[in-house]
């Protein structure tokens, strides 16, 4: 595979279906995007394993949604790591481009030799569908099971949308002839339709009473969904991360009797949707005493970014619900207080 090929494949979802299988997925490949992400904190490896995992489940389900505005993951727990949280945004126009950030909190102190999944206790995976002004956000909430953050949104999908779906991940630093160390990730996500809703109230066979795939899925349906799995369960980590297998070639290596059907490729990039205005509408809350709290020797309030890293900072008496003067430091009317 020559150079101009890895790059076309860099940072890039790819829609396919398994015609024989009548089963659809995507082939995820993040470059460029993940290594901005994480080169932009100082991530122990093991919390970066996380944050990588978060990135590309969001990249690969954010696509499967008819998404106007944006989709976000979040994993909380009681563990050294707190929370990873990921955020895709749908393309604003015809054939633009989808943003993906990623960011996570934890203890230095708490983490150890456990596996990354391991490091963030009892908690929960929540998918948030939010459609933008005018609209009431989704929520889905499941429980951390399953030993690894893709089992938790395999179990989300079976369990809040009794969609059988399968993903197989990885990522790692990756080096390429002439170029420097850089994070890359890829994965498959397999995902079918049920024939028909499972009774909620009875519970599944996965753990705690779950339901999973094999709850959902009965006959041809079940023995198509467990070929597609078994061949997928041989790819390698190397053929999933790239560079030198391309998405099409590794559908064809995986899923050549399966008739697979590829379509438009959707290209992703970071994004952050932070400004100085958005950070001033979150602190409109706070009256002038709680600003006063916030306020540095130096005379002014900063804030960071947790995405993205970027640092912003305001006059105090611009801040909060008593402000005295707008962002410009020009005095506000009585007219101008009141419709603050």
């Amino acid at each position: 595979m020559n150079t101009l090929n890895q790059i076309a494949w860099d940072d890039t979802v790819l829609p396919f279906q398994l015609d024989r299988s009548d089963i659809r997925g995507r082939v995820v490949r993040l470059d460029g995007v993940l290594d901005h992400i994480l080169s932009r904190h100082d991530y122990p490896p093991v919390v970066s394993a996380l944050v990588a995992e978060v990135a590309l489940l969001t990249a690969l389900i954010g696509p499967t949604i008819k998404l106007r505005w944006k989709l976000s993951l979040q994993v909380r727990g009681n563990g050294a790591v707190r929370t990873i949280a990921a955020d895709y945004y749908a393309p604003e126009s015809e054939g633009a481009p989808a943003r993906v950030r990623a960011w996570a909190s934890y203890d230095a102190d708490r983490l150890d030799t456990r596996a990354p999944f391991e490091q963030i206790g009892e908690g929960y995976f929540a998918i948030l569908i939010d459609q933008g002004q005018g609209s009431t956000p989704y929520q889905g909430i499941t429980p951390l099971a399953g030993g690894s953050l893709s089992a938790c949104a395999q179990t989300y999908f079976a369990q809040s949308e009794q969609l059988p779906t399968r993903f197989q991940l990885a990522s790692g630093l990756s080096r390429v002839v002439g170029r420097a160390a850089q994070w890359r990730a890829g994965g498959v996500m397999l995902q079918t339709l049920p024939a028909q809703p499972v009774a909620t109230g009875e519970g599944g066979s996965g753990e705690g009473g779950l339901i999973e795939a094999a709850d959902i899925l009965q006959g041809g349906e079940s023995e198509n969904w467990n070929r597609a799995n078994l061949l997928l369960d041989t790819v390698e980590t190397l053929e999933l991360i790239g560079p030198s297998v391309g998405p099409t070639d590794l559908l064809l290596r995986l899923f050549h009797e399966e008739t697979p059907r590829v379509f438009d490729a959707q290209r992703v990039e970071f994004g952050c949707s932070c400004t100085a205005d958005r950070v001033r509408d979150t602190l409109s809350i706070y009256s002038a005493k709680d600003i006063r709290h916030m306020t540095t020797d130096e005379g002014i309030v900063t804030a960071d970014c947790q995405f993205c890293g970027a640092h912003y900072e305001f006059d105090p008496q611009s801040l909060g619900f008593e402000a005295t003067v707008d962002a410009d430091g020009n005095p506000l009317s009585d007219s101008d207080k009141a419709a603050e």
